[in-house]
């Protein structure tokens, strides 16, 4: 009986913590969204026209600072959930990645219109 006790509550522990990863996920993916929305925003802005690409990098550093640091906190939720026994450091640095590839994108676009209009 005891067994089976046991069985039953790692069932139900297993699925909680399934659960709270998947939840976990979602709110980094919503994050993201959130943070790729605001630097899309960004991007078609007539001020941003006559920028240099040094400086349209820059301001996109800058932009969307709740929204960045929302997906930076929910994706280093999710990471701890996902890979509890990784190191700390890892999952930020993960993050601070996604987030600096995401800026990249943007720039990248950015550069890219520019030198198509040219």
């Amino acid at each position: 009986m005891r067994a089976l006790l046991a069985a039953v509550l790692s069932v139900m522990s297993f699925a909680a913590i399934a659960d709270e990863i998947d939840d976990a996920h979602k709110l980094a993916v919503t994050g993201r969204d959130a943070y790729w929305n605001c630097l899309a925003r960004e991007y078609p802005r007539d001020s941003n026209k006559s920028m240099t690409d040094q400086e349209f990098t820059a301001l996109i550093a800058t932009v969307c600072p709740s929204e960045r640091q929302n997906f930076r906190v929910s994706l280093i939720d999710f990471l701890s959930l996902q890979f509890p026994k990784d190191d700390a450091d890892k999952h930020l640095t993960t993050a601070n990645r996604a987030i600096e590839l995401a800026q990249k994108d943007i720039v990248t676009a950015f550069v890219r219109r520019k030198a198509a209009a040219r």
